[in-house]
């Protein structure tokens, strides 16, 4: 635990020091070009870009923040599924979908979703500190009680891997904004 918090203290330190490398990249640009390193398809990733920027814009949440999830989530692949049930782009679980209100199965709705998902957990968790946005992703994927329930990011392997994921998919694409 302390590992991953010195980790991201490091990591923050770091790209507040960076110096601005000229005229940075338009967001859409950026989602899209990393949604077609996974996703080879023009059509899917110009829609995951502006869907993800419609969910950022209606939802408050950082787009590179919902980008870097999606990634480790699903790559990109719009029909991706897990053993675990979670479904498409977000991978949300049905009923985390049924809670939320949206139909896991379409598109937009599970992006939508997992957004709505992450701004629950960016409101219960934003609070706890300099690791606020770090404990809520553990939460997207853990869920908030395990969180709760050990003070902070659990102590499960896949969560911490997960966490570790997503800060390197967001770094990789807040780089890309600095160009």
């Amino acid at each position: 635990m302390q590992y991953i918090k010195l980790l991201f203290v490091c990591v923050a330190a770091l790209t507040f020091w960076l110096p601005m490398r000229g005229e940075a990249a338009d967001l859409y640009s950026v989602i899209y070009s990393d949604a077609s390193y996974y996703n080879g398809n023009p059509v899917e990733c110009d829609w995951i870009a502006k869907a993800v920027l419609y969910a950022s814009a209606s939802y408050d949440v950082d787009p590179l923040l919902i980008t870097a999830v999606m990634e480790t989530e699903s790559h990109f692949y719009m029909g991706a599924g897990s053993s675990a049930g979670a479904i498409g782009l977000m991978q949300l679980m049905p009923g985390t979908a049924a809670s939320i209100g949206v139909n896991p199965y379409d598109p937009l709705g599970n992006v939508i979703g997992g957004t709505i998902y992450l701004r629950t957990q960016l409101d219960n968790f934003g609070g706890w500190g300099e690791y606020g946005v770090t404990t809520a992703v553990a939460a997207y994927n853990a869920g908030s009680e395990a969180v709760y329930r050990y003070g902070g990011i659990p102590p499960y392997a896949e969560t911490r891997d997960y966490v570790v994921k997503v800060h390197r998919a967001y770094m990789n694409l807040y780089n890309m904004c600095q160009y």
